[in-house]
């Protein structure tokens, strides 16, 4: 079983929202950065939200004012709340996590991340 394990995902209409989680399953510590990313279906996978250890978030321009990540150290847990989803949000997301304090810097970056879950399907019909 892989470190990072995601939640949440599914089937939603236009407009709706969908909240995923991913916990950490064997560290308690805090990663410099974890994010989300999504691959769909003839497309590179891109970044789309990003937080760091100390709260300093960055979104992929389409879901800025729609989607929001968060963390819960406590529970070595990450969110993406999805809101006024959109067909074009159909693909699969994937959490990630990194140690490398240079992922603050391009926290978008998807070679920035070491630690991988192995994804959650979202599908947005209209």
């Amino acid at each position: 079983q892989g470190q990072l394990v995601e939640s949440g995902g599914g089937s939603a209409q236009a407009g709706r929202a969908l909240k995923l989680s991913c916990v950490d399953s064997r560290s308690t510590a805090t990663h410099q950065c974890m994010g989300w990313f999504r691959l769909a279906p003839g497309k590179e996978r891109e970044g789309v939200a990003a937080i760091t250890d100390d709260g300093n978030t960055n979104y992929e321009d389409s879901v800025k004012g729609r989607f929001t990540i968060a963390q819960d150290n406590g529970k070595n847990t990450l969110y993406l709340q999805m809101n006024s989803l959109k067909p074009e949000d159909t693909a699969t997301y994937y959490c990630a996590a990194t140690w490398d304090y240079g992922c603050k810097y391009d926290m978008l970056s998807a070679d920035k991340y070491g630690f991988w879950g192995r994804g959650t399907q979202v599908t947005v019909s209209s």
